[in-house]
């Protein structure tokens, strides 16, 4: 957890989910307690981090090393919190981020097959002991996350791995809760918006983080 008087929040979870949604969501609520946000994302954030986004996420790129992708991811994430994360943390803001280092382990670490110590090194590298406040995982079945974000767009490079790939994602996320229930919570995405926004509120309750 960090030690800034605003909270870091962050969202994580298999695409298809609802992040973008609930994270417009998770927004309103701080800025209905007078506690507006910094919103950002992973990967990108800065305009070195978009670019890095673009690489990593458009075709062109196809058969790129695990190993590269994870570099990638963590140099991203090094600007990152340089100049948006903890900038706005130090000046006493909340950030809300869509997707972080748990994405790191659940995508490179359980879709990839990258050992967990390799990422661990870099996150400690990277970040010392700066770890989110509080992280909601929105969790569904991969068919369902599949489906929905089928609907939304054409899928990007990541995007279009098959589903033994999003399985090892999701079943590495909901490892990460296990592991670490104090600041990373799971949230049931697979049921009607309306009531997977009552678990987000309740979540933030718990937390302190809006009354």
């Amino acid at each position: 957890m960090s030690d800034y008087t605003g909270k870091f929040i962050t969202l994580e979870g298999i695409e298809g989910v609802g992040k973008t949604t609930n994270r417009n969501y998770i927004r309103s609520l701080l800025e209905q307690a007078g506690k507006p946000c910094v919103e950002t994302r992973e990967p990108g954030g800065t305009a070195l981090g978009e670019a890095l986004r673009e690489m990593l996420l458009e075709h062109k790129h196809e058969g790129m090393s695990s190993d590269a992708e994870l570099l990638m991811m963590f140099a991203a994430r090094a600007e990152h919190l340089q100049k948006i994360i903890l900038p706005a943390l130090e000046d006493g803001n909340n950030v809300l981020c869509d997707r972080f280092t748990e994405a790191t382990y659940a995508y490179q670490g359980g879709g990839r097959g990258i050992n967990d110590s390799r990422i661990a090194e870099l996150e400690t590298w990277v970040q010392g002991d700066l770890r989110p406040d509080l992280t909601i995982i929105l969790d569904a079945p991969v068919e369902t996350g599949r489906e929905r974000a089928g609907r939304r767009s054409a899928p990007d490079r990541i995007e279009q791995e098959q589903n033994d790939f999003f399985e090892r994602v999701r079943h590495t996320y909901l490892q990460l809760a296990n592991h670490y229930p104090h600041r990373i919570t799971v949230v049931d995405a697979s049921v009607e918006i309306e009531q997977v926004q009552d678990q987000i509120y309740h979540v933030m309750k718990q937390h302190g983080i809006v009354d």
